[in-house]
């Protein structure tokens, strides 16, 4: 690795982190010594590159540091191009297009030498064998729930065929090979549910929010799946 590409790759390595990083993390995950990346931290703050912290403890960076938001190296631009293929051919059409979209901007952006990278990359999605089923909700007003906050009037269809009505406040609308999920917590049965969104028989979104603060429900969220990851004989349906 060239020691400016190395340099780039630390200030990356320092941004993706809300923690200090070590010099030993450091030089484990771009090959080097640490001697070698103590001098390339001092090199980067000689230059005025907002690095906070010190050897033995850790490196953070400013979090008012900005860098121009397209330089990108090949391994970025290809991981970008692996999501947005992924995206164009499982997600519903708002974010295929969008999608779409996110690779045509970095095309008309990044240097001609790199062009090829997005063009022609060397990664790509497994196309799809099967398509989802169909759906009479729409998926972007669930993922406007979850960003705004708001519940959610669900009516369900169990896997056994009981229908039932639900006030859900909505987490997380995940994507799998061949079906989407809408992650909430379920009012009526009183703990987080997944709720296949081909079983959702309608939908509308509720003028009354959740009430939790930015992130809260989230976190919740999170330490019931820690734990459910401990107990995978546990069902989690709707």
């Amino acid at each position: 690795m060239r020691r400016a590409d190395r340099l780039f790759q630390i200030i990356q390595i320092l941004r993706r982190s809300s923690r200090p990083v070590t010099a030993a993390a450091l030089a484990e995950e771009l090959e080097v010594s640490k001697r070698t990346v103590y001098r390339d931290v001092a090199d980067l703050m000689s230059q005025r590159v907002p690095i906070e912290g010190e050897a033995g403890f850790g490196y953070i960076l400013s979090s008012d540091y900005d860098m121009p938001p397209l330089m990108l190296t090949r391994e970025e631009i290809e991981a970008v191009m692996l999501g947005v293929q992924w995206v164009a051919g499982r997600a519903d059409k708002t974010l295929a297009n969008a999608a779409s979209d996110v690779a045509a901007k970095i095309a008309a952006t990044v240097p001609e030498h790199l062009r090829p990278y997005i063009v022609e990359p060397s990664v790509g999605a497994k196309p799809m064998t099967q398509k989802h089923e169909d759906e009479t909700i729409d998926p972007s007003m669930l993922r406007a729930a979850v960003r705004e906050g708001r519940k959610l009037r669900l009516r369900y269809r169990s896997d056994a065929g009981e229908e039932t009505l639900r006030t859900v406040w909505p987490v997380i609308l995940g994507y799998s090979e061949t079906s989407r999920v809408l992650v909430a917590w379920c009012e009526l049965r009183q703990g987080f549910r997944h709720f296949r969104t081909d079983r959702i028989l309608a939908a509308g979104m509720l003028d009354e929010a959740h009430g939790l603060r930015p992130g809260e429900l989230r976190r919740r969220w999170s330490v019931w799946r820690d734990a459910i990851l401990q107990q995978p004989e546990r069902t989690v349906a709707g």
